[in-house]
């Protein structure tokens, strides 16, 4: 049976359902899962083009490795993307400083991608893959019009919370 969770903009009270794709990515699926609800400042992609994301501390007893990856996110896609304490060396990808960022053991970047067109190269580490994990399957379209508002309104103050949900009535 398949299994769900919400992909929320809390303070636009905006909310998407999406699919765990679990027989593509069932690793990353289990990790994401256990450690629900998850919960964090929002940033919207600089080089990816339409995405919006949340970093977190890395929060699975291990990581999942690479499984369903791409590098051309389609509208709808849910990607995990593992960043060691040295991958990211800029404090404008969401951590205070770049000590705290390699105290932390790392960090997770739960991703949901709103638009097509996008591709995964960033200018500090080159191409980045995601594990893509799940597919939104109810309410893109308001989600979307919520995540241009990240991007052309701000994102300050606003969090990106994923959670479980029941399976939705399609």
């Amino acid at each position: 049976m398949p299994r769900y969770i919400t992909v929320s903009l809390d303070s636009r009270g905006v909310s998407c359902t999406a699919r765990l794709l679990e027989e593509a990515a069932p690793r990353t699926c289990a990790a994401v899962w256990d450690a629900l609800p998850l919960s964090s400042a929002v940033f919207h992609g600089k080089y990816a083009r339409n995405e919006i994301y949340a970093l977190f501390p890395a929060f699975a007893p291990q990581d999942p490795g690479k499984e369903n990856t791409t590098i051309t996110p389609f509208t709808g896609d849910l990607c995990w993307f593992s960043f060691s304490g040295d991958d990211l060396g800029n404090p404008a990808y969401g951590y205070e400083t770049e000590e705290e960022h390699r105290a932390s053991g790392g960090l997770v970047d739960l991703a949901l991608f709103y638009g097509r067109n996008n591709l995964l190269i960033n200018g500090d580490q080159g191409w980045v893959p995601g594990n893509v994990f799940g597919e939104v399957v109810e309410g893109m379209e308001a989600m979307a019009a919520a995540c241009q508002d990240v991007w052309m309104g701000g994102a300050r103050g606003e969090t990106l919370t994923f959670a479980r949900a029941e399976e939705p009535a399609l």
